[in-house]
């Protein structure tokens, strides 16, 4: 058994991204780039107008009275030329017509029929955005690295890109066991039945940290079976979650199920609470992480484990899925035993609220809580106000 920072080390040096595909640029939000994003074209292509106004040569002077002579709009210019007497009526983003070099503000305008006065000279701006004002064809945009949030994804359009190349996508594919386990909707019309909910998480929390869900499976305790399930799933993933079955019991088969796959193991259970079972392995050039099957248990080993995993597989920096961080205790916190413990809380204006049920199998705090508490072995009782380490959960 090893230290959680042990096996968060093994953890940050087995996630290194997968390697690179091209995808449309419609359906690369969230990915991570493997190639700096190059723009194709300038932007603007043209000059264009910031206002809807009039187009102009030369001075806003009040009195001034010019021939409106056309129109100018986004995607279809005005194709003559502006003289010193002359206007056209321009609205933003339509190109600057040859020949105009300023944009008067309709405010600023009085209009009768083919005549526009200018009737205020304004702040003296130009209103008009210079051709490649933003960027020049062949400026990077982007680095290799930057994930794409909503705001990159504005600059991958702008370049006029089809493509952008961007890590793969780890694959996650999630194995329930246990004979107690039932879709939900069913388990109430048994005797012993419990619904199945892990996994559920377990996808969110994939798709949340840069990786693909690949579906559930839910499996019974036997053994032949889920020998063959473990083998059709590292066919199929990057990685695959397998829930329950983590302790010594009879009908614990989570590691022996992958034993026909050449399972090797990277660590196998840690010095934590909850979550002592948690293990990580490869088999079939493939990663396996087995998760406790209590949800409370499973979901916070998911977080500490699973996230910075899927994290540096996705091309993310897998040290900032554990980013933690110092905040005030808003309650006490008995003494830690010999094991380090993550206790489940969340934010208040007082500081991080420990929740009253730290139970491993509690669904509804798990709910409740959007920190986990981190305390050392060994660490003394801590009172509210102390500072104490948080991770968000």
């Amino acid at each position: 058994m090893i230290s959680f920072d042990e096996a968060a080390a093994l953890v940050l040096k087995t996630a290194k991204p997968l390697g690179a595909e091209s995808v449309p640029v419609a359906t690369a939000a969230g990915r991570v780039l493997a190639a700096p994003v190059i723009a194709v074209c300038d932007s603007p292509r043209t000059a264009v107008s910031a206002m809807d106004g009039y187009a102009i040569s030369g001075a806003a002077v009040v009195g001034r009275r010019l021939t409106v002579i056309g129109e100018s709009f986004p995607g279809s210019g005005f194709e003559g030329a502006v003289g010193v007497d002359d206007a056209v009526r321009i609205f933003t983003g339509a190109p600057l017509p040859e020949g105009a070099d300023r944009v008067v503000m309709q405010e600023n305008i009085r209009r009768e029929g083919d005549v526009a006065e200018i009737v205020d000279a304004g702040s003296g701006a130009t209103h008009v955005r210079a051709q490649s004002s933003d960027f020049h064809a062949g400026d990077e945009l982007l680095p290799a690295g930057r994930r794409l949030d909503f705001r990159a994804m504005v600059a991958a359009g702008g370049t006029d890109l089809a493509e952008v190349d961007v890590v793969c996508r780890p694959g996650v594919l999630v194995l329930g066991t246990g004979d107690e386990l039932y879709e939900p909707g069913s388990a109430h019309l048994t005797h012993y039945g419990i619904p199945e909910s892990v996994s559920f998480g377990v996808e969110a929390l994939t798709a949340a940290w840069g990786g693909e869900p690949l579906g559930r499976i839910r499996l019974a305790d036997d053994l032949p079976a889920l020998k063959r399930a473990a083998r059709e799933a590292l066919e199929a993933a990057d990685v695959v979650v397998v829930t329950g079955g983590a302790s010594v019991g009879e009908r614990d088969f989570a590691r022996a199920m992958f034993a026909d796959c050449g399972l090797d193991l990277i660590f196998s259970k840690v010095e934590m609470k909850p979550g002592k079972p948690v293990w990580l392995g490869r088999a079939m050039e493939r990663l396996v992480l087995g998760l406790p099957g209590n949800p409370t248990s499973a979901m916070v080993t998911a977080r500490l484990f699973l996230a910075p995993l899927l994290a540096g597989l996705a091309g993310l920096e897998p040290t900032a899925a554990l980013a933690w961080r110092k905040v005030r205790l808003a309650a006490p916190l008995p003494a830690t035993g010999d094991r380090e413990t993550f206790h489940r809380a969340r934010a208040t204006a007082e500081g991080a609220l420990p929740a009253a049920d730290q139970d491993s199998g509690s669904q509804k705090t798990l709910a409740e809580a959007d920190l986990l508490i981190r305390r050392r072995a060994g660490a003394p009782a801590a009172g509210a106000g102390e500072t104490v380490e948080v991770l968000d959960f």
